[in-house]
């Protein structure tokens, strides 16, 4: 693999070589606590940019475990003239060393975080899709890319979770993400890739302060380091120290969203707003804070858990307001609190009339889902020529779900039947012709119900891909 950089030392770890942390790299020093994983994994992937630090973690793991066991991952973000350089690079070197590589190609679409931020969710969106079951997935994120981390995290004014930096290990997709070197510095990997006259490429990007880590790096860590040499050590404590209350922030989080009725719902879940009204706002918040991630959604910021608060806890109990974050929306309704994963507003207006024979799963227009189950006795009973039209609420809709004496308009059935507002427009109704036959997955309407020994339909509405 051709050299694009000497391993010289970085900025941020000129003062603070391996003498700091006094390790240097082995095989098994770095992947011994790791072995027993390593063995049992139906997949081990590398993700490889070509820089020293996936070059060393590459170059450890192939002291550790046979090389036909590894499988390699380049993302190209195309953001550099020399990424084509680089994949070229990377393709030489796991040829030479006939590895499994697959190179993905990525566009960076920037939206709201910034460069930095959407490439980092490109590719770890390619990550997740090539995660296997129980695979797992290893970068070469060392110490000093810790430090940087947390550094970054408090001028953004982060939390416990924040300031607790990356997490060695966690889950990914359908696999476990793994961090080995994080409790190496940039000079222990540097030591490393001299003595095994390791090859690798430089992203010229590091030497521009524009971007905030490099920023970091190159001009606030080496200050701290002049003051603090020992700084590496003492931001890692405080980052244990976060990270263990972060911990019991989220335990805690979990016993009192047991408490609060926790209920699923269609499209997420909800919670009674009286019983979590009884507890202290610094616990309240510490549920909202928490409860997306119990479904590995991004945790919302104190800026919209106070707009939650204000707007649908403390407000009087008929209101119906809503907090839009993302693809999440936070709802109120009859007492409770409901935390839903869907997208489109309030103003939605279906004008779809699809013909359905209900032999396979039917997608409608916002995206959620109809299904038919066959089941003997109960659900929507037609006859074997006849289909549904698929159709939404104008207004004036009337129907008589089945063993109901009479019939009334759909508004006050959805009133009746608890039917979440947010829904209503959304509801799809099954037509025969002009005779409105089932509502959803709510009810069927009397002379269409399947009877005993008759083989019916069960429908499911399923919103999104929840």
């Amino acid at each position: 693999m051709t050299s694009t950089t000497s391993t010289g030392t970085s900025p941020g770890a000129r003062k603070q070589g391996p003498a700091a942390w006094g390790k240097t790299p082995s095989a098994p020093s770095v992947f011994g606590p790791w072995q027993d994983k390593l063995n049992a994994a139906p997949q081990i992937l590398v993700a490889l940019s070509g820089g020293l630090d996936s070059m060393v973690l590459l170059h450890l793991l192939m002291g550790t475990v046979p090389v036909g066991r590894i499988s390699v991952v380049h993302v190209n973000h195309g953001l550099s003239p020399n990424a084509d350089q680089w994949q070229a690079s990377v393709e030489a070197y796991c040829q030479s060393l006939k590895l499994q590589l697959q190179v993905e190609r990525v566009q960076v679409v920037v939206a709201g975080e910034g460069i930095e931020a959407a490439a980092r969710s490109a590719r770890y969106a390619v990550f997740e899709r090539l995660l296997q079951k129980d695979g797992l997935l290893l970068l070469g994120h060392h110490g000093d890319d810790q430090v940087e981390t947390v550094l970054y995290h408090l001028m953004r004014g982060s939390g416990a979770k924040g300031l607790a930096g990356m997490p060695v290990e966690r889950a990914l997709g359908l696999g476990r993400l793994v961090r080995p070197l994080l409790s190496l510095s940039k000079s222990d990997l540097q030591a490393y890739g001299q003595a095994q006259k390791l090859s690798s490429v430089e992203d010229e990007s590091n030497a521009e302060s524009i971007f905030d880590r490099n920023y970091l790096r190159n001009e606030v860590i080496p200050v701290i380091a002049d003051r603090w040499p020992d700084y590496r050590q003492a931001i890692q404590l405080s980052a244990q120290h976060s990270s263990e209350a972060s911990q019991l922030a989220e335990v805690l989080a979990h016993e009192d969203l047991l408490k609060l009725e926790l209920r699923e719902e269609r499209a997420g879940w909800s919670i009674c707003i009286d019983s979590l009204s009884q507890l202290s706002p610094l616990r309240q918040r510490n549920i909202l804070r928490h409860w997306p991630s119990v479904y590995s959604w991004a945790m919302p910021n104190n800026k919209l858990i106070t707009e939650i608060m204000d707007s649908l806890i403390r407000v009087r109990k008929d209101a119906q307001p809503a907090v839009v974050w993302q693809s999440t929306q936070w709802r109120r309704f009859h007492g409770r609190l409901y935390l839903l994963s869907f997208r489109g507003g309030s103003n939605f207006t279906g004008e779809q009339h699809d013909s359905w024979a209900m032999q396979q799963p039917l997608r409608l227009i916002d995206g959620s889902h109809l299904m038919a189950q066959e089941i003997v006795g109960e659900g929507l009973f037609l006859e074997s020529e006849q289909a549904v039209t698929i159709r939404y609420r104008q207004g004036g809709e009337r129907c008589k779900p089945a063993g109901r004496g009479h019939s009334n308009s759909l508004k006050k059935l959805f009133l009746e039947h608890l039917i979440e507002p947010w829904w209503r427009d959304r509801m799809p109704l099954l037509y025969v012709g002009e005779t409105l036959v089932a509502v959803g997955d709510c009810w069927v309407c009397e002379g269409w119900q399947a009877q005993a020994g008759q083989r019916g339909k069960k429908i499911r509405w399923q919103a999104n891909s929840l």
